[in-house]
């Protein structure tokens, strides 16, 4: 494989064949390494720590011999549970990057455009008629959801093209009329299934498992094609719009299919876990910010997220012990200040 590096761009040119050639950042690629180690370490961590503490050897033998004292706590109760975070943190992660792209505001994310309202509101509703029970259709609804709420808001936004502060303040609209759905259905659902309901709206990963962890892992393998044709549509689609015209990108097209892309990941993360609010809005400024990239970085983002979800699932369970904190209310106690924060400094800007 030969290289050609562009110092002043930070760039390295791979050409693994004479028709391919890929260009590569070399501080994304030094902190995606650092976020690898970091996310192993806080899934070892959460492994270990809990209200019985077990040794990493102990943990690896459980793992690697499926028997001993602490296989059932290892191998059915907290290695699933970190498997569905991290996937979960990775697909919020990826969403938000693509969605604040499309919309080229740091303040949207697909849970505050509606996506997530639109996921919650289809998998309430099919909890409270009993229509769908089995664990792993939930995502299958979830995506139905926020793939209609998505096109309901693109169809409303849309004027001779897609503005993204039409759509971002069309997405808040929706958004609360399917809180306020969501609400109607828990006033007239039965005692048992609002219980049910109330506990899933608080996003977490209690009982979560590898009947979760599959349809995610899935959907995020089906979306690896789409996800390097994202990566290349990135780039100019953080042009305004003339400009990226200009250089032949079919803007409308492109924002189209990264929209599509982000629900899908989007309310297949709410299906497995619950609405978990702003992991998709922090995750990808908080690698942007540590990449320093013009474009928010696809792959550091995804491994922000999951180690966001993983390190706070962690600390929602072992806080207050015995008692086990929903992680979708930690990562909004953290959340809402740091999105009052954004707020304060894109005035300050001005």
């Amino acid at each position: 494989m030969r290289g050609r590096t562009a110092p002043a761009a930070g760039l390295t040119l791979l050409r693994p064949h004479p028709r391919v050639s890929l260009l590569l950042h070399r501080r994304s690629a030094a902190v995606a390494g650092v976020l690898l180690v970091l996310l192993a370490a806080v899934m070892i961590t959460s492994a270990c720590v809990g209200q019985t503490y077990i040794a990493p050897p102990e943990v690896w033998r459980a793992l690697r011999t499926g028997t001993g004292p602490h296989d059932l706590v290892v191998n059915e109760l907290r290695v699933p549970r970190i498997a569905v975070g991290a996937l979960v943190g990775a697909a919020l992660g990826l969403a938000g990057a693509l969605v604040q792209t499309v919309t080229r505001n740091p303040l949207a994310s697909p849970d505050v455009i509606g996506v997530g309202h639109g996921a919650a509101a289809a998998t309430v509703l099919a909890l409270a008629t009993g229509a769908v029970s089995a664990p792993g259709a939930m995502p299958v609804v979830s995506v139905v959801g926020g793939l209609a709420a998505a096109a309901l808001v693109y169809v409303l936004a849309w004027r001779h093209g897609m503005q993204p502060s039409r759509f971002v303040l069309t997405g808040v609209g929706i958004g609360v009329a399917l809180s306020a759905v969501v609400q109607l259905y828990l006033t007239d659902s039965e005692l048992e299934a609002a219980e049910q309901i109330k506990l899933w709206l608080t996003g977490s990963l209690n009982g979560r498992g590898w009947a979760q962890a599959g349809p995610l892992a899935l959907v995020l393998g089906l979306s690896l094609p789409g996800l390097v044709w994202a990566s290349r549509a990135l780039r100019p689609l953080g042009l305004d719009a003339d400009t990226a015209a200009g250089l032949g990108v079919r803007v409308d097209r492109a924002r189209l299919g990264l929209t599509v892309l982000g629900v899908v990941l989007a309310a297949t993360a709410t299906g497995a876990a619950g609405p978990i609010g702003f992991v998709a809005l922090t995750a990808p400024q908080l690698a942007r910010r540590l990449t320093r990239t013009p474009q928010l970085p696809l792959f550091n983002a995804a491994l922000t997220g999951a180690i966001v979800l993983v390190a706070a699932d962690l600390v929602a369970r072992t806080l207050l012990p015995p008692l086990e904190i929903p992680v979708g209310a930690l990562t909004a106690l953290v959340g809402g200040p740091y999105l009052l924060w954004l707020l304060g400094r894109r005035t300050a800007t001005r």
